[in-house]
């Protein structure tokens, strides 16, 4: 679709087809559907969801409940996350979604109403353990200088700076000492390539894991 009256046809038959009698250009809408006595049904067509279409739609609902946006279906490799972070948005704002495929069909993703999430409970508590593991405050509202610290990160940190110190150890010595209970798994998986198995049980450090201190230093000394 290369205009956005490609979009209006499709959109404006399927309204025909529920009893409204339809107009476009209606003022400062794009479409306007009335039937009866009810609400109007306002639809705001566009070639790409932008920040301005949500501005405008959400200004749209001043003047009816009933306020839709109508785009192409999104095509490509992103197309399903693109189809579902949009519904999501349109849901939370209260607007209708209308997506129009290349060959005129039309699809209403969702109609307007109240939002009311579900919230949930696994994701909020994974949150807060999140929250909990990490030392101080290293990520700057997410402005950090190498990446983001996590509390894995700073677990890993704590092992390698341990066996800096004091050479090769077992892993329940390292438990011990750093208060990490999960060392012997953080060193046994490797994920930094920072840890070396020299024996059974026993871990050391690697040149990476020397490097890795001094590149991540500033996150392991804000979160001590």
């Amino acid at each position: 679709m290369e205009r956005e009256s490609d979009l209006y046809a499709p959109v404006k038959a399927l309204l025909e087809t529920q009893g409204y009698t339809v107009k476009g250009e209606v003022g400062a809408a794009d479409l306007v559907a009335l039937r009866g006595d009810e609400p109007p049904v306002i639809v705001e067509l566009k070639l790409r969801i932008t920040l301005s279409l949500y501005h405008q739609a959400c200004a749209r609902l001043a003047v009816s409940e009933h306020v839709y946006i109508a785009v192409p279906r999104p095509t490509g490799r992103s197309a399903r996350r693109a189809l579902k972070d949009n519904l999501t948005m349109c849901r939370r704002l209260g607007l209708g979604f209308i997506t129009v495929r290349a060959d005129g069909t039309v699809e209403v993703q969702c109609d307007p109403g109240p939002y009311l999430p579900r919230r949930n409970k696994a994701k909020a508590a994974k949150l807060l353990r999140a929250f909990e593991r990490l030392r101080g405050d290293p990520n700057e509202g997410g402005a950090t200088r190498h990446g983001i610290v996590t509390g894995y990160r700073q677990d890993s940190l704590a092992c390698a700076a341990h066996l800096a110190e004091h050479g090769a150890c077992r892993g329940r010595d390292v438990t011990k000492a750093t208060g990490v209970a999960a060392a012997t798994r953080i060193m046994r998986d490797n994920h930094y390539g920072w840890f070396e198995r020299q024996s059974k049980g026993i871990y050391g450090l690697t040149g990476a894991g020397h490097e890795g201190l001094k590149h991540w230093a500033y996150s392991w000394e804000s979160g001590s």
